[in-house]
């Protein structure tokens, strides 16, 4: 059935058609839609039916913004539309992407796909189709459509492959029309596992053994997309038993986990970090899971919990673990407090991995400065072949594990800066992230030249 079809149809029965593709049919209606239109829909199209119950004023709201924009012309395309939206989002799916960016420029709408950490053109679609792929990517994640003035962000979810695919939407006003990014949120199902993560058996002693202390503060640092995410719902999974109370506190809830009680924050109504967490400690916790640390406050509020008898994790936008004691010094906590509350810093980023299918050893190798790395390490050579993306095919993790000794509180509560905090690390046989990164290529797992590129050269070495 044709879409100005099913749009008439609905129109009679005082519905609105808001998507439509091969699998499912979203409209909206005031209070219950009539079995007469229910009857009509399913006869008509024979597709699944997804229903929004909205008040008689949002559709009077949709209606208005519905003559003020150019959405029948969107419509009058959309077939095609929904076709090339589709093939994008299936090759994202195919490619492993972790995003996807529609960019409209002066003579066209470029797509690219991010894929292991890097991104890669897709295509180049007319810039006639701006307006209307953008529109329909606003439907599908409920957003204003009238609105091209401020940027705005929401969340979907569509049939791929047989499977539902969640996607997190966020446009941005630009000099050329809007930009809109999708961000993949369920690509498959994650192994929670914190032996699979890539910690070296040092690091992951240290880890388990600061995962089942009764209380204090663990922080996971690195920068966004560096696997923070998974390595907190694994710690967390590791300690996911019935006797064992976990309450977290999100934004957004990225994973699911069955046993742990989520909440996600909603600024619009007052439900900030500081907030959701203030009433979590009321809840009888053992364990207590920040999504990330932000302000001075909710650092407060995190590091008080972790001295009553809470174990608390959390995320910090960090580079290393040294420089983590240092930012929260920064934030205005007292020393003393982190000095007492802090158990261990994890500091993580993602490199792509070798593909073992065709890689290649070059045959020489290449020495660093011994003060970085020993040893002289192999060069690889990424040939590519058809089951890799350029000669990688995924990532791995590499850690940097700082246990908080004795001494390293000491220093911590004298305001040591964070390179005579690195010194006294490396004294206690921390590796580093480079150091890790250096292992992995021996291995075979990565290349130096990805290494060199996601950790450069480490400063003051």
């Amino acid at each position: 059935m044709k879409q100005n079809s099913l749009m008439a149809l609905c129109q009679r029965h005082h519905a609105v058609l808001l998507a439509s593709d091969e699998q499912m049919l979203s409209i909206a209606v005031v209070g219950n839609p009539s079995p007469e239109l229910m009857q009509a829909l399913r006869f008509a199209t024979q597709k699944r039916i997804d229903i929004e119950c909205w008040d008689r004023q949002k559709m009077e709201q949709h209606r208005s913004r519905e003559a003020q924009t150019h959405l029948p012309a969107a419509r009058e395309e959309n077939d095609s539309v929904v076709d090339v939206l589709n093939q994008a989002l299936q090759r994202a799916l195919q490619q492993r992407a972790s995003d996807i960016h529609f960019e409209p420029t002066e003579d066209n709408l470029r797509v690219r796909l991010r894929i292991d950490g890097v991104l890669h053109p897709y295509s180049e679609l007319p810039a006639a189709m701006s307006a209307s792929l953008v529109a329909r990517l606003k439907v599908l994640g409920g957003l204003d459509i009238a609105e091209r003035r401020l940027p705005q962000d929401g969340q979907f979810s569509v049939e791929l492959s047989d499977s539902t695919t969640s996607f997190r939407i966020a446009t941005l006003p630009c000099r050329h029309g809007e930009k809109v990014v999708l961000r993949l949120l369920q690509q498959a199902a994650q192994t929670l596992n914190l032996s699979t993560l890539g910690m070296t058996p040092e690091q992951l002693g240290a880890f388990n053994n600061a995962l089942r202390q009764p209380q204090g503060l663990m922080l996971v640092t690195g920068p966004t997309g560096s696997g923070k995410t998974v390595t907190l719902y694994s710690a967390l999974q590791a300690r996911n038993t019935p006797e064992v109370n976990i309450c977290s506190v999100e934004d957004p809830i990225e994973i699911p986990l069955a046993g742990v009680n989520q909440t996600q924050i909603n600024p619009r109504s007052g439900l900030n970090f500081q907030s959701v967490l203030r009433a979590l400690l009321r809840q009888d916790p053992d364990i207590v899971m920040v999504g990330e640390i932000r302000d001075a406050e909710t650092a407060e509020i995190a590091l008080n919990a972790a001295q009553t008898g809470h174990l608390v994790l959390s995320t910090l936008h960090t580079n290393s673990t040294c420089e983590t004691l240092v930012r929260l010094q920064q934030m205005g906590v007292a020393r003393w407090i982190t000095s007492s509350a802090l158990l261990l810093v994890v500091a993580q980023r993602l490199v792509r991995r070798l593909c073992p299918h065709c890689r290649q050893q070059n045959g020489s190798h290449a020495a660093l400065p011994r003060a970085l790395w020993p040893r002289a390490l192999p060069r690889w050579r990424t040939a590519g072949c058809p089951r890799c993306y350029g000669g990688y095919l995924g990532r791995i993790a590499l850690f940097e594990v700082l246990v908080i000794t004795d001494d390293i509180r000491q220093l911590i509560a004298s305001g040591v800066d964070a390179g005579t905090l690195a010194r006294m690390a490396r004294q206690t046989n921390m590796m580093t992230l480079f150091e890790h990164g250096c292992l992995a290529v021996e291995r075979g797992e990565t290349s130096q030249e990805e290494l060199l590129r996601v950790l450069g050269i480490p400063h003051g070495e």
